[in-house]
């Protein structure tokens, strides 16, 4: 109810000092009547669907709903516009370039704009979308105001639904993480020659243990879990979301496929893990059975936060932002904030590769990269595609 998520929102600013608002995105019928005589009609075929403006609901600790309709913020406009955002972002060619600008300001004109006034009187910091089929993979970290991203201003997230989410706020600093990794290609994947060092960047700032290809099997995350309660669970490893039913898509461990389907028989809430990360993952973008599936992760695996990736991501700039956000989470009020801090690094070029070297860490100035990644890989990682990919699904908190 609209009471449960005012409740959820202001227990989350009494015990964190963040302040959260709920944002959902619909698209609703347009209702027309055809004449004075004739019943009201709502449109819902398929090409009429189309038609659907787009609503915006925001619940804040405030109490008082903000409801906005977006006049000619068509589904149809919308969409094809989201799919452009995403084209032009993930597209090799367009790295140096900014053609994702356009769409981008263009959604931040439809979505964030009208809400601006709204969130600032109210000093909100932290955004949690939760959105209408067609969004759900739609990189909002990168929405842009012309000026500056929107992650620049907001810690986001996103949420399949409030009844579905755990929201009950644990402080998850002084959790132990169980890392796996698999860098050697296996049952077709290419290599990610970035994981080793990935995983001892992981454990350097986080106790816990590390498993490494032979090492990451099935039976391996099993028996570890059995024997010591690890509070975050960090894959480095392919993570396939495929079209169809659930069981299409994936976790690759070194001996088998850990299908979306099994991820409740690993039982990761009992004991609980608060966290999953998979840090080499992919969706099939513009997929609505895919889009369900990878917003539903952290309800399917039953953690409460997951962070994954809405495409194939750089393998070397995916270990830099994966060891900034760790290194963040030691400090952040919440989890949204410690992906924040480390995608903002890395828009504003905080965080960089040269001459062989990781740059930019507050903990260690420079880290020197393996050979085997740091070949020709001097770059400013400022780019939406090297940052903008990772969600965080569930509880932001």
């Amino acid at each position: 109810t609209r009471e449960d998520a005012i409740k959820t929102v202001r227990q989350i600013e009494e015990t964190t000092g963040i302040k959260p608002a709920l944002i959902y995105l619909s698209f609703v019928p347009v209702e027309t009547s055809l004449n004075k005589n004739t019943p009201t009609k709502v449109l819902d075929t398929k090409a009429e669907r189309n038609n659907y403006e787009l609503e915006i609901l925001v619940v804040t600790g405030k109490g008082d709903p903000i409801r906005k309709r977006i006049s000619g913020a068509t589904q149809g406009k919308v969409l094809q516009v989201a799919q452009e955002f995403r084209n032009q972002i993930v597209n090799p060619q367009n790295r140096r370039r900014n053609g994702y600008l356009k769409p981008s300001q263009q959604l931040y004109d439809w979505i964030i704009a009208p809400l601006e006034a709204d969130l600032e009187a109210e000093g909100i910091n932290n955004l949690v979308f939760i959105p209408d089929v067609g969004l759900r993979t739609t990189p909002i970290a990168a929405f842009h105001d012309g000026k500056q991203f929107l992650i620049e201003k907001y810690s986001v997230g996103l949420m399949p639904s409030l009844s579905l989410t755990n929201t009950v706020y644990t402080d998850i600093k002084n959790s132990q993480v169980l890392a796996f990794g698999v860098s050697q290609s296996t049952q077709g994947q290419t290599p990610l020659p970035s994981v080793p060092f990935e995983l001892s960047k992981v454990s350097q700032l986080w106790s816990g243990r590390s498993l490494l290809d032979k090492q990451a099997t099935l039976d391996n995350l099993k028996t570890s879990r059995r024997q010591q309660p690890f509070g975050i669970l960090h894959l480095a490893t392919h993570a396939d979301f495929i079209p169809g039913p659930l069981s299409n898509s994936y976790i690759q461990l070194w001996d088998d496929r850990l299908r979306l389907d099994q991820l409740r028989q690993l039982q990761l809430n009992d004991p609980p893990v608060e966290m999953l990360v998979l840090s080499a993952c992919r969706t099939a973008l513009g997929d609505e059975e895919v889009e369900i599936g990878f917003a539903g992760l952290a309800v399917l695996a039953g953690v409460k936060t997951s962070i994954a990736s809405l495409w194939a991501v750089n393998d070397t700039s995916t270990a830099a932002l994966m060891t900034k956000f760790y290194e963040s989470l030691k400090t952040a009020s919440i989890r949204a904030e410690a992906l924040r801090d480390a995608q903002v690094s890395m828009a504003q070029g905080k965080i960089y590769i040269q001459d062989g070297q990781l740059r930019g860490l507050e903990a260690v100035p420079s880290i020197v990269l393996p050979p085997e990644i740091a070949v020709g890989t001097d770059e400013q990682l400022t780019h939406p595609y090297y940052w903008a990919a990772f969600t965080m699904v569930g509880s932001p908190w």
